[in-house]
């Protein structure tokens, strides 16, 4: 019987138990599409990489992606993640790879620092969807648990694609974001005719300053109730404030934070920020929770 070594990796942060989990398994040939889609079931993570060797020259390997209950053409945070692992494994220097998936063939950064890495990855060009009708967004809106008049007018609802899209969403308030209490079911029944899996909600009514948005995503229809950050719905989110006029930009390149993660506890915290809030979120005694 082979064996295969499995890693759990937090990616967007460098603080643990805070960013978005996901599986990684690195040699993954071998393993059955049923193989994978049970363990990334058993994991419950977002999204499960597996990783493959090359069939060609015109990339270093492949990944696929599964979440706890289909495939996904591919995944920001475990292509992030499945990376940073083979960059540990290999020793990488400093190099750009080239991972094959279903969405197509990506560059990915891994830049080695101070004995670890930072790895990026370059998403496709945005390709901008359809525009949900007024009746089909008063549907979403009632599944999200909330109404057409939290709707922001300057952030037409629209499906937005960096290799595998999001219907994209913009509220007024954050109140209105932290209070979205959606019905799965529903959400997932609409997702054929908004044209896209998942839903990305945001706001620019951030809490801070130097926050662009604050977001939430919801993507049941493939067995995520919400995701604590999302690359897929972050990436196409910058294309889509620049198409739509929604803040300054030099024409060349635009650098932006969001604010993801917070409701579900896992924020893209630094060390410094996660010390100072536990400090101030100190345990009554006997409230004994573990990890």
């Amino acid at each position: 019987m082979s064996t295969h070594r499995l890693y759990q990796v937090d990616a967007f942060t460098r603080v643990r138990f805070t960013g978005n989990p996901a599986g990684v398994v690195s040699g993954a040939d071998g393993l059955t599409e049923g193989r994978m889609q049970s363990i990334a079931r058993e994991l419950n993570n977002s999204e499960t990489a597996f990783v493959f060797q090359s069939d060609a020259t015109d990339h270093d390997h492949q990944v696929r992606f599964f979440t706890p209950s289909c495939e996904v053409p591919v995944c920001g945070h475990a292509t992030l993640a499945a990376h940073y692992v083979l960059a540990h494994e290999k020793r990488l220097q400093s190099c750009v790879l080239r991972m094959k998936c279903a969405a197509g063939i990506f560059p990915i950064n891994v830049v080695a620092e101070n004995g670890d890495y930072r790895v990026y990855m370059q998403q496709q060009p945005p390709r901008f969807m359809g525009t949900p009708s007024s009746s089909l967004m008063r549907q979403v809106c009632q599944a999200l648990g909330s109404s057409p008049d939290d709707l922001d007018p300057r952030c037409p609802p629209q499906v937005v694609t960096t290799g595998h899209g999001k219907l994209l969403i913009g509220l007024q308030t954050v109140e209105t974001l932290d209070s979205l209490r959606p019905h799965m079911m529903r959400l997932a029944d609409l997702s054929p005719s908004v044209g896209a899996n998942g839903y990305f909600v945001f706001t620019l009514d951030a809490r801070e300053p130097g926050i662009l948005a604050e977001a939430r995503m919801f993507a049941p229809a493939i067995g995520i109730t919400e995701d604590p950050v999302t690359g897929n719905g972050n990436g196409p989110l910058g294309a889509y404030v620049v198409k739509h006029s929604l803040v300054p930009h030099d024409g060349k390149e635009l650098s932006f934070a969001v604010r993801q993660g917070q409701t579900m506890i896992r924020p893209l915290w630094s060390t410094a920020d996660l010390q100072r809030r536990q400090k101030q979120c100190r345990r009554p005694a006997g409230d004994a929770r573990g990890f």
